[in-house]
């Protein structure tokens, strides 16, 4: 070998994807849409939410893409017991008819990373499976919003949020307005780095699973108006 030749690099394994719906038909499309990638790999179904944790455990899937209204078990608590007994849970994706459905919000509460129409392009549903997959949101501030109007101040969101530097602050009024981190730090004026600091801290101290997560718990303590996430 040619000692001036760098050797290629391994390819990126495929992220692996759990289908968790109780329409077959939804389920086989889904599978048959998504194994046309070639960076991701569908590795399982479910039809109930019951089946989900046994699956994940067993398959250990990247990512789940979660259907919320189901017979037995629906999406929310599903996602709610994968984030109560494993240490290293799988991210969610909401799949849904309606993105105003109640369901979706209380799922999104529950730790989910983000939801998507059942009937999206197939490039989109890709593209959300890859973003959530590296640790990102997929994050609708509009839809959100709406989702979140007219909902009760909580008053334990609201002693977390105290709990924010002011930059902090700042930091989450721009997540609520769909911002990523590098237009985050180039409206702050600061470093990229800067910005992921203050995105951990904002994270952990709201004590959020992911960016979505805390952007609702900012809307549920009145740090964030829709007046303020709109300009």
């Amino acid at each position: 070998m040619n000692p001036s030749t760098s050797p290629t690099p391994a390819p990126e394994p495929p992220v692996t994807v759990l289908i968790v719906d109780d329409d077959e038909l939804t389920r086989t499309g889904l599978r048959a849409l998504l194994s046309a990638k070639p960076d991701l790999d569908v590795v399982g179904e479910a039809a109930d939410g019951a089946d989900v944790l046994p699956a994940v455990e067993r398959l250990r899937p990247d990512v789940v893409l979660m259907d919320v209204r189901m017979p037995q078990m629906d999406g929310i608590e599903a996602t709610r017991r994968l984030r109560a007994e494993l240490t290293d849970p799988p991210k969610v994706i909401v799949i849904t008819t309606f993105e105003n459905d109640e369901h979706v919000y209380d799922a999104l509460r529950a730790g989910a990373s983000g939801f998507i129409r059942k009937r999206a392009p197939t490039q989109q549903i890709a593209h959300a499976i890859r973003l959530v997959a590296t640790g990102d949101s997929v994050l609708f501030p509009d839809a959100v919003r709406r989702l979140a109007t007219g909902r009760p101040v909580q008053r334990t969101h609201t002693g977390r949020t105290a709990t924010l530097t002011d930059r902090e602050t700042q930091t989450l009024q721009l997540m609520a307005k769909g911002l990523s981190n590098q237009e985050t730090a180039k409206e702050l004026r600061v470093s990229l780095e800067t910005v992921k600091t203050h995105v951990g801290n904002v994270l952990a101290k709201l004590h959020a699973n992911n960016r979505t997560q805390a952007v609702i718990l900012a809307y549920e303590a009145g740090l964030v108006s829709l007046d303020e996430a709109d300009h």
